[in-house]
């Protein structure tokens, strides 16, 4: 079985950035938000907040404003209808119908995607849209239990990443390779 993260791996760039930007030009009042998360970001990555912590201080904020969204699933539509072209060539050139997409991206972003590329195995980070929470945030270490929830017996053996940040994923795969734009690199 190959497993693949989602961005920066197989899709050219962060879906969730490109999701921000696609609700931006639909609604200019979202460019408020924008200094929190660059600071939420930032805190994250100078290592002053856990993710746990920017978790539990900012998703409020975007789960207040996913209620104001009309229609979620068109929108989605809509988002892939423009960026479905940022997937990678490399992945077209060896797909297999056994693969496993294994993302960050929220559930609904990523189901839409997969269905366009006929991808039957995915996880994402897992919503509840009835009352707009986030139950289940699929990075890092939580990818390895949400993996082995949904396919315990399995083996991995290929996965591809962008980031070391899946570390605990390259641990659990036989081989493991580091994607940069459409190059493969074998780092285990």
């Amino acid at each position: 079985m190959n497993v693949y993260d989602f961005d920066n791996t197989i899709y050219k760039g962060e879906s969730g950035v490109d999701l921000f930007l696609y609700y931006l030009k639909k609604d200019p009042k979202l460019l408020a938000m924008f200094p929190t998360a660059v600071s939420a970001i930032a805190k994250y990555k100078s290592t002053k907040m856990t993710l746990d912590d920017v978790l539990h201080k900012y998703a409020g904020i975007v789960e207040n404003y996913a209620k104001t969204i009309e229609d979620i699933d068109s929108d989605v539509e809509k988002f892939w209808d423009k960026n479905s072209s940022k997937i990678k060539s490399f992945y077209f050139k060896q797909r297999k119908d056994d693969d496993v997409i294994l993302s960050a991206c929220i559930d609904v972003v990523l189901e839409e995607i997969c269905r366009r590329l006929n991808i039957k195995n995915y996880i994402g980070s897992e919503t509840d849209l009835e009352n707009y929470k986030l139950v289940n945030f699929c990075y890092r270490e939580n990818k390895v239990k949400a993996f082995k929830k949904r396919y315990p017996d399995a083996v991995i053996e290929n996965f591809y990443t962008d980031s070391y940040n899946d570390q605990p994923m390259i641990d659990l795969a036989q081989n493991a390779y580091l994607v940069k734009g459409d190059k493969l690199i074998k780092i285990k």
